[in-house]
C-alpha cells in the first residue's frame, strides 16, 4: 500500500445549481445552456442545472432535452405563477444544493465559470453571496447616450482583486442556501422583478440586500460572465422603461436599509428627491451647451420619476407591509476578527 497518498485529505466538491428561470426565449436559452455544456471543471465541483420554465410556449422544453441528451445535466420545473421572483422561488425549492447560482437565459459563462465560483466558494464558505464580472456584449452599437448607462444594463465590475460590496447584480448572483433561508426571502418577498413582458426591477436588489443583513456579500473578479443586451434592449424607450423601474427599485432597497421610522425615511427619501432633480438640472444645462443629448436629460428625468413613484408606492401600502420594508435589511452588527488572541 502507498502511504502518501491519505484519502483523509480528500476534499468534498462543492456542490452547486445553476438556476435558470425563463419566458418564450428560447434561441437564448440555447445560446446559455450551450456555454454551460462548454464548461471545464474538475472533480471539485458538483453542479448541474435546473431551468425554470415560466409559462413557455415557445421551443424551451426542445431545447432543454436537446442539451440533455448532448450530455448536460439538466432538468426543467414548471412555474405557473408569471414573473421572475416566483420562478427563482420554485427554483430554490425544487433544489438541495448548498450554493445556488442565478444565471440569465441572456447571459453567457466564460467556461472556467463554473471552476470559478467553486474555487470562491471554498475560499469564502461563510460568505452570503458572490457576484463576479458582468461584462455587456451588444448585439450592436449602442447610441453614446446607452453607454452612460451601463448599471441599467446590469454591468459589474468593481477592478481586478476581491472584495466586499454592498450590493450585486442578478446576472450571475450566487447565494448560499442557508444564508437565503436564514434573511427570510423564501417565506416573503416583498419585491417583483421581471414579469412577462413588463419591465419591473427590484428582486435582484431585495435578495441581495435581505442576504447582506446577515452575511458579507463578495465581488468574485475570475467568475466572468457576458450579459447579452439584443438591440431591441439598447433604445431610447427601452432605456427610459428601465431607468424609471430602476429608480422605483432604488427607493425601495433604499428604504429596506433605513435603521429607523418610516416617517423619518420619508423626509430622507425627499431630500434625496431633491438631490436627483439637481442631477436632472445638471444634465439639462449640459445638454444647452452641447455636451450631452436630451436623451441623457429624459433618461435621468425618468430615474428621478421612478424614485418619486416609489414614494408614492410606499406610502400607499398599510402600515404593517410598510414597516415590514422599511429597514428589514438593515446589516446586522458585525464583531471584529479578535487578532491578539492566543494561539494554540
Amino acid at each position: 500500500m502507498d502511504r502518501g497518498l491519505d484519502f483523509n485529505f480528500v476534499i468534498a466538491p462543492v456542490r452547486l445549481e445553476v438556476v435558470i428561470c425563463t419566458y418564450n426565449r428560447a434561441p437564448m436559452l440555447d445560446r446559455a445552456l450551450e456555454t454551460l455544456r462548454q464548461q471545464r471543471t474538475s472533480f471539485s465541483v458538483a453542479w448541474s442545472v435546473l431551468v425554470i420554465d415560466n409559462n413557455c410556449t415557445d421551443d424551451t422544453s426542445a431545447v432543454v432535452e436537446r442539451h440533455r441528451r448532448a450530455g448536460l445535466k439538466v432538468a426543467m420545473e414548471r412555474e405557473p405563477e408569471q414573473g421572475l421572483t416566483p420562478a427563482r422561488r420554485c427554483g430554490v425549492e425544487s433544489t438541495t444544493a448548498p450554493w445556488i447560482a442565478f444565471i440569465d437565459d441572456d447571459c453567457l459563462l466564460d467556461e472556467r465559470w463554473i471552476e470559478e465560483v467553486g474555487q470562491f466558494a471554498r475560499e469564502h464558505p461563510d460568505c452570503g453571496a458572490f457576484g463576479g464580472r458582468v461584462v455587456l456584449k451588444w448585439e450592436s452599437e449602442p447610441a453614446d447616450y446607452v453607454l452612460r448607462f451601463p448599471w441599467a444594463y446590469a454591468s459589474q465590475d468593481h477592478g481586478p482583486e476581491p472584495t466586499p460590496v454592498d450590493c450585486l447584480v442578478g446576472a450571475g448572483m450566487v447565494i448560499r442556501r442557508a444564508a437565503l433561508e436564514e434573511c427570510g426571502w423564501m417565506s416573503r418577498q416583498f419585491l417583483a422583478d421581471r414579469i412577462s413582458g413588463r419591465v419591473v426591477s427590484g428582486g435582484d436588489v431585495e435578495i441581495a440586500l435581505r442576504v447582506g443583513s446577515g452575511h458579507e456579500l463578495w465581488y468574485a473578479p475570475t467568475c466572468i460572465l457576458d450579459h447579452v443586451i439584443p438591440r431591441s434592449r439598447a433604445t431610447f424607450g427601452y432605456l427610459r422603461q428601465i431607468t424609471l423601474a430602476l429608480g422605483r427599485c432604488k427607493l425601495f432597497g433604499d428604504s429596506m436599509l433605513w435603521p429607523g421610522s418610516y416617517r423619518r425615511w420619508l423626509a430622507a427619501s425627499l431630500v434625496m428627491a431633491g438631490g436627483f432633480a439637481c442631477g436632472v438640472t445638471r444634465e439639462a444645462s449640459l445638454a444647452l451647451c452641447g455636451r450631452r443629448r436630451a436623451a441623457d436629460v429624459l433618461i435621468t428625468l425618468s430615474f428621478l420619476s421612478g424614485w418619486i413613484g416609489g414614494m408614492y408606492d410606499l406610502a400607499r401600502k398599510d402600515a404593517a407591509e410598510r414597516n415590514a420594508i422599511v429597514g428589514c435589511a438593515v446589516p446586522a452588527p458585525r464583531l471584529p476578527v479578535n487578532t491578539d488572541s492566543p494561539r494554540h
